[in-house]
């Protein structure tokens, strides 16, 4: 991917990681004209909001700290590497879960 494609999506990508209203603002933005490299980032972010409310959903009926701690710490280093990679301007998937989002969501 080309810097030029990388910096006219990086403000996007990065807005894409901000909470629900930030996936759905970035994908907004992203309509017209599409970047491939924003599109990647929301395709990612939309993975992790997805999963974060099916987990959350999931671990919502144990009411233990064992339980419910490794979900938020899993979530939010995941979270944390997809932020990063758009704010350094990598196009590189998140690790574990990032190729299917990739895969699931390649209409966006």
């Amino acid at each position: 991917m080309d810097s030029k494609t990388i910096e006219e999506g990086r403000q996007t990508a990065i807005i894409s990681y901000l909470l629900t209203i930030g996936l759905l603002i970035a994908f907004v933005m992203n309509m017209e004209p599409k970047n491939k490299y924003a599109a990647m980032h929301i395709r990612q972010s939309l993975g992790l909001n997805i999963l974060f409310y099916c987990i959350a959903f999931l671990t919502g009926y144990f009411t233990g700290w064992m339980v419910a701690t490794p979900f938020y710490v899993f979530f939010i280093v995941l979270w944390a590497f997809g932020l990063t990679n758009a704010i350094q301007r990598e196009y590189e998937p998140i690790p574990l879960v990032g190729n299917y989002f990739q895969d699931w969501f390649k209409s966006i």
